[in-house]
C-alpha cells in the first residue's frame, strides 16, 4: 500500500491533442496510485463518455466519464462529462464528492478547467498533484494560480515538442506555475514517482 506521498488528489486539465495524449498517458501509469484522479478534456457532450470506455480499457487504473454526487475513490480517473463543468466537493464525512453540473461556460469552455481546479480550494485533502497537458489557449492557469496560494501542489506540465498545441502548458510554464516540464512519454512516471505508487 503506497502512502501516495500525502497528496490527496490528481487534477489533469488538456484539450486539443488531449484524447490521443490521453490514450498514451493514462495506460502507462500503474493501477494503484492511491488517489482519486479528476480530468478536464475540453470536448462536446457524447463524446467524452466513449473516451473514458476506450482508456478504461487499455488502462491498469478505472477511467470513467464522472457522475454528479459520486465518491472519488482512489485508483480511478473521473473525467467531467462533456458540456459540463466538474468540481470537487466533499461530504459531511469528509469524503471527496464530483459535483457535474451545466453551469455556463467559463471563457467559452465547459467543462473548464479553471473551475476544477478553484474548486480544489476549499476541499480537505492532502497536496495536490496538477498536470496541464496540449491544449489551446489558457486554462487552467489561473485555477492552478489560485490553488497555489491556499494549498501545496505540485505542477507537471507537457513540454512543447511533445504537445500537439502547446498553448495551455506554455501558460503555465510562464506563469511560473509549473514545478516539472516533461515530454508526453514521461509524464506517468513523473506522476509515479511523485506519488510514490
Amino acid at each position: 500500500m503506497s502512502k501516495s506521498g500525502d497528496f490527496g488528489i490528481i487534477a489533469i486539465a488538456c484539450s486539443t491533442g488531449g484524447p490521443q495524449a490521453l490514450h498514451k498517458m493514462i495506460p502507462m501509469l500503474p493501477g494503484h496510485l492511491g488517489v482519486p484522479i479528476v480530468l478536464v478534456q475540453h470536448m462536446p457532450a457524447g463524446f467524452t463518455k466513449t473516451l473514458a470506455d476506450r482508456i478504461n480499457g487499455m488502462a491498469a487504473l478505472s477511467v470513467k466519464e464522472a457522475e454528479d454526487g459520486e465518491l472519488l475513490l482512489p485508483d480511478v480517473v473521473y473525467i467531467a462529462p462533456g458540456g459540463n463543468h466538474l468540481e470537487v466537493t466533499t461530504n459531511r464525512a469528509k469524503n471527496l464528492i464530483a459535483k457535474v453540473y451545466n453551469g455556463p461556460p467559463v471563457n467559452n469552455l465547459r467543462p473548464n478547467a479553471d473551475v476544477m481546479y478553484e474548486s480544489l480550494i476549499d476541499v480537505d485533502v492532502g497536496k495536490i498533484l496538477c498536470v496541464v497537458m496540449t491544449g489551446m489557449g489558457a486554462d487552467g492557469t489561473k485555477g492552478i494560480a489560485a490553488l497555489k496560494e491556499k494549498k501545496e501542489i505540485y505542477c507537471i506540465t507537457q513540454s512543447e515538442e511533445s504537445c500537439v498545441v502547446y498553448g495551455m502548458p506554455r501558460a503555465v510554464d510562464l506563469s511560473g506555475l509549473s514545478d516539472k516540464s516533461v515530454p508526453l512519454d514521461k509524464i506517468a512516471q513523473t506522476i509515479s514517482k511523485k506519488i510514490g505508487g
